[in-house]
């Protein structure tokens, strides 16, 4: 089930889902509005031969209150906000669709899992043939609540638990990594 409005204002009243900062104009019909910061992550083309799924990648940081990303680019961002979700709640990352409509295709590969906290890294790529100028503040994806049938067993507690930041792929650190 989505939350509604509603429900996300009962479980922030209560502390049981910490969003902070959030300004009211953030709570939409369904969802919760999250702003960019002014901390990207983007590959270090110079220590990047190739990408591999065993080993660390090389980023080069940009802590800017605008950046611009260029035509069919990628780069890593975050959100403002610092998110806590309890274990029976789940959330999902959607771009607006204004954004969307302009090229920018917005994930944190989708998913936020009950017993997460921490700020979300968001994958941002310009599907456009022009550059695109961000600025710290903005609205820039969704954060949609649904409540699980029942609280989960084990909540989230992996790599990117109490993440700062744009954080990087930590892919290198799963087990079959070492096989």
């Amino acid at each position: 089930m989505i939350l509604s409005d509603k429900t996300i204002r009962s479980y922030l009243k209560s502390g049981e889902i910490i969003i902070k900062p959030l300004s009211k104009n953030q709570i939409q019909p369904a969802s919760v509005d999250l702003r960019l910061s002014n901390h990207y992550l983007l590959v270090d083309e110079t220590q990047t031969e190739n990408i591999s799924l065993n080993s660390p990648l090389k980023y080069r940081e940009v802590v800017e209150d605008e950046i611009i990303i260029p035509s069919k680019s990628f780069i890593l961002a975050t959100t403002q906000e610092y998110i806590l979700l309890p274990s029976e709640i789940t959330g999902f990352i959607e771009g607006r669709s204004s954004i969307g409509r302009l090229g920018l295709f917005i994930e944190n590969s989708g998913w936020v899992d009950p017993g997460f906290e921490g700020q979300l890294t968001l994958e941002l790529f310009n599907a456009n043939i022009v550059p695109i100028k961000l600025k710290t503040g903005r609205r820039i994806c969704q954060l949609v609540l649904a409540k699980l049938d029942q609280p989960c067993q084990d909540p989230y507690s992996g790599k990117y638990q109490k993440q700062k930041l744009a954080t990087g792929s930590k892919i290198y650190k799963d087990e079959e990594a070492n096989k």
